[in-house]
């Protein structure tokens, strides 16, 4: 009986060894991700940039800047995040591992924090800034799953 326990303790100590590449694509701060669990989160903060930018558009549209070159250029920045999310994805899609798109999401925050300054220096209306909000959490999120410095701002 004795033997047998050893045999099944070494069994699925072996086991567990060959299955956490296929489970876990990736260790970030300790913890084991899957890409699925890495699509997840990168979904969620695609769905609040969509709905960001397009709050920001309107708020922008109802402003004093609305028709302005500084309103092209805030309309610009948030594009330009959403074209650098529109990468990651697709070359997230591409990839077998996770941490192969480690380069795209640090685009991702370089842009975030671009976007995370234009709110610092001006005045949105608060659904706005709830909105962005909520996207620079889940961009934390990420940061930290591939083990990047948070945003900024």
């Amino acid at each position: 009986m004795k033997k047998f326990s050893t045999r099944l303790l070494v069994a699925l100590a072996v086991s567990r060894l060959l299955m956490t590449p296929a489970f876990g694509q990736g260790i970030a701060r300790g913890r084991y991700y899957t890409k699925s669990e890495v699509e997840r989160i990168i979904k969620r903060v695609e769905e609040r940039s969509d709905s960001f930018q397009k709050m920001v558009d309107k708020n922008l549209d109802r402003s004093y800047l609305n028709g302005s070159r500084k309103e092209d250029n805030i309309n610009e920045q948030v594009k330009q995040l959403e074209r650098a999310l529109d990468n990651l994805r697709s070359d997230f899609d591409r990839r077998d591992a996770w941490r192969e798109t480690h380069n795209e999401v640090r685009a991702v925050l370089n842009q975030a924090d671009e976007v995370g300054r234009i709110m610092k220096n001006n005045r949105f209306h608060a659904k706005v800034e709830r909105s962005w909000l909520a996207l620079r959490a889940d961009l934390n999120t990420l940061a930290g799953v591939y083990n990047l410095p948070k945003l900024r701002y």
